[in-house]
C-alpha cells in the first residue's frame, strides 16, 4: 500500500499543473537531419490556451522606454523592464534571425518559487527572443533578465535553436531571503548543454541534464551559484563532480517517468537502436537506469518525421493508446482526465502521450544556415491536437500571418467562424468519436497536404532567391498569408465533407471521383450506409460486462 500511495502521489503532483505546463519538444541538430537544417519542435498542451500565432515586429525605442510584463499563461501583471533600444521580428517562437526557442515546465523542488520575480517562463522567451540573434546569446539574455529581474515560474527547461546548433537549458528560481521586504536572493540557477552535432534529443516536463562539464564552456553553460544554492538548502553535499541537476532540483519519481520522460523514449525509440533496454525506465519500474540527454539516430530526420513524432499515442509500444479497452470501440487514443484513476484499492494510470487533446498550439521550426536568413528560417505552425491539425508555413523573418491565425481572433472562450483554432477543433472532436476511420481520413488529409507544402516551398525560395531582401521578405510573407488563408477555406470544406459521410455512425459509400453514391433513385437519398463493427476488444468486453443480457437466444 505504501507503493501504491506513493505512485498516486507522483501523479497527482505530476498532472496538477495548471495551464501550458506539460508540453514536449523535439531536437535534431544538423547532423541528424536529411537537409541539414536544425530543427526543434514544441506543443503548447495547454487546457486553457488558445491556438494563435504572436507576431512581433522589429522596432525601435526611445531611451526610458519601459516595457510591461504579463504571466504569458494566465495574463497577471508582473511589472515592468526597460524596453530595448532595438527588438527583432518575431513570428511565434521564432525570429527573423533564425533563432526559436521552446519550452518545458518540471516544476522541480517545490521550494524554489520565487514570487517576487517579475519574468516568468513564458514572457523570458518572447522577451528573448526579441534581443538575441544566436542560441548562445539567447542564454546570456536569458541569464541577465532572470538574475536581474527574478524568476516568477517553477522550473523549466527550454530548447534554443539557430541555424548551427541547439541547446537544452534548465532553470530554476532561487529560494528567497527577504530583509525587510526585499528579496536578497533574487535570480535564478541554471545549466545548459549544446546537443552533439549528428544527435536528437528531448524533453517533457523532466529535467533531464545531469553533471556538469566544468571545464568544457564550448558545451556546457551553467550560473556559477547552481552548486551552491543546492547546498545553502541542504539538498546536496556531494562534491562538484557529483552534482547533478535534474536529481538535485527535480528528482525523479514514477510520475516523471512514465507521464514525462515516456515520451522521450518514444521519440528515440522510433529512430535509434537499443532503447529496449529503457524501457522499464520509461514505464516506471526502473529508475535507475537513466535515459541518455541525447543518442545517435539509425537514420536522419526530415520535416515529417518531426512532425509526425508530435502525433505519437505510443503505437507499436506496450504503452499503446489505441489498443486497450479504454480506447473504445474504435481505438480513440485519447483519455481524458484525470490521468490517474483507482479502483478496488489500487491506483491505475492513463498514458500520457506526445499528441494530446488539450495543445493550443505547436510549431516545428526548421534552421537553415546555407540560406539568407530571411529565406532560411521555416515555422511550421499549427493548432490544437497535432494528430489532427495540419502544419501551415510561415517564415520567420514575414511580417503578418493570415486572419485565422492572427492574435484576437476568438479566444478559448469565444467562438469564431474565422478562427483555424475552432474548425480544427470541430475536426478533432469527430474524429475522437470514430478515430479508426474519421481520424486515419484527416490525418491523410493533413499528410497530403504537408508532403505537398514541402514541394511548394522550395519552388517559392529559389524565386525568392532572386530579389532583394525586403522585396523577398514581402513576397514569402504573402506566401503564408495567401496559404494560411486557403488552407483555412480547405479545412472548414473539410469540416461539411467529414459531417456528411459520418454522420449517425453511418459510413456513405463513395465513387471513384469521391463523390457520394445515391440509391440509384434519387440524387437525395443515398446508397445504403457502410456499418462497420466495433473494435473486437470492445466486443469481447461487452459480452464479458453485459452478455446475459445480451446474448440472442
Amino acid at each position: 500500500m505504501k507503493r501504491l500511495f506513493s505512485v498516486l502521489m507522483a501523479f497527482v503532483l505530476l498532472f496538477s499543473w495548471q495551464n501550458a505546463e506539460a508540453c514536449t519538444n523535439l531536437i535534431a541538430t544538423r547532423g541528424a537531419t536529411t537537409d541539414g537544417s536544425v530543427m526543434i519542435t514544441y506543443a503548447a498542451d495547454s487546457h486553457q490556451l488558445y491556438g494563435e500565432v504572436y507576431y512581433r515586429p522589429a522596432m525601435k525605442y526611445a531611451a526610458g522606454t519601459m516595457m510591461k510584463i504579463y504571466e504569458w499563461d494566465t495574463g497577471k501583471f508582473l511589472g515592468e523592464i526597460p524596453q530595448a533600444a532595438e527588438t527583432y521580428n518575431v513570428m511565434g517562437n521564432m525570429n527573423e534571425f533564425q533563432l526559436a526557442i521552446g519550452e518545458t515546465t518540471f516544476g522541480g523542488r517545490p521550494e524554489f518559487v520565487d514570487s517576487t520575480g517579475i519574468i516568468d517562463y513564458g514572457s523570458l522567451i518572447y522577451i528573448t527572443l526579441q534581443r538575441a540573434k544566436t542560441a548562445r546569446e539567447a542564454i546570456q539574455v536569458m541569464d541577465n533578465l532572470l538574475q536581474t529581474y527574478g524568476y516568477a515560474s517553477s522550473g523549466e527547461s527550454f530548447s534554443i535553436a539557430d541555424k548551427n546548433e541547439v541547446w537544452i537549458m534548465e532553470v530554476m528560481a532561487k529560494i528567497p531571503q527577504f530583509e525587510n521586504g526585499v528579496n536578497l536572493n533574487k535570480g535564478a540557477v541554471w545549466v545548459a548543454k549544446r546537443i552533439p552535432d549528428g544527435y536528437i534529443s528531448a524533453h517533457a516536463n523532466q529535467a533531464r541534464i545531469t553533471t556538469i562539464d566544468f571545464n568544457d564552456k564550448e558545451n556546457c553553460l551553467y550560473s556559477e551559484d547552481v552548486i551552491d544554492e543546492a547546498r545553502k538548502a541542504g539538498i546536496f553535499r556531494g562534491s562538484d563532480e557529483e552534482f547533478s541537476f535534474c536529481d538535485v532540483y527535480a528528482p525523479l519519481d514514477f510520475g516523471g517517468a512514465r507521464g514525462c520522460e515516456a515520451r522521450v523514449w518514444s521519440f528515440f525509440n522510433r529512430f535509434a537502436d537499443g532503447m529496449d533496454a529503457y524501457l522499464d525506465y520509461a514505464m516506471g519500474y526502473d529508475l535507475d537506469n537513466h535515459m541518455p540527454l541525447y543518442v545517435k539516430p539509425n537514420r536522419k530526420l526530415g520535416l515529417k518525421d518531426m512532425a509526425d513524432m508530435m502525433r505519437d499515442h505510443y503505437e507499436g509500444t506496450p504503452m499503446d493508446m489505441t489498443q486497450d479497452i479504454g480506447a473504445g470501440g474504435s481505438h480513440c487514443p485519447y483519455r481524458w482526465r484525470p490521468m490517474s484513476f483507482e479502483y478496488e484499492g489500487n491506483t491505475y494510470v492513463n498514458e500520457r502521450a506526445i499528441a494530446t487533446q488539450q495543445t493550443g498550439w505547436w510549431f516545428v521550426s526548421q534552421s537553415r544556415n546555407w540560406l539568407p536568413d530571411e529565406i532560411g528560417g521555416r515555422y511550421w505552425f499549427g493548432v490544437d491536437d497535432a494528430a489532427t491539425s495540419p502544419l501551415m508555413p510561415f517564415y520567420s523573418a514575414a511580417t503578418a500571418v493570415p486572419i485565422c491565425v492572427r492574435e484576437g481572433n476568438g479566444s478559448i472562450l469565444e467562438y469564431s467562424r474565422q478562427s483555424m483554432f475552432w474548425i480544427v477543433n470541430r475536426i478533432a472532436q469527430f474524429a475522437y468519436l470514430r478515430y479508426d476511420r474519421i481520424g486515419a481520413e484527416v490525418r491523410n488529409v493533413i499528410d497530403t497536404y504537408e508532403n505537398r507544402q514541402l514541394q511548394v516551398l522550395d519552388s517559392i525560395e529559389l524565386k525568392a532567391a532572386d530579389m532583394k531582401k525586403q522585396q523577398r521578405i514581402s513576397f514569402l510573407t504573402q506566401y503564408g498569408v495567401d496559404n494560411g488563408t486557403k488552407l483555412f477555406s480547405e479545412w472548414k470544406n473539410l469540416d461539411e465533407y467529414l459531417m456528411v459521410k459520418y454522420i449517425d455512425g453511418n459510413i456513405k459509400r463513395q465513387n471513384a471521383d469521391g463523390s457520394f453514391q445515391n440509391n440509384g433513385y434519387s440524387e437525395r437519398i443515398p446508397a445504403y450506409p457502410i456499418q462497420e463493427a466495433y473494435s473486437d476488444k470492445w466486443i469481447e468486453t461487452v459480452v464479458r460486462d453485459h452478455g446475459k443480457v445480451l446474448i440472442q437466444k
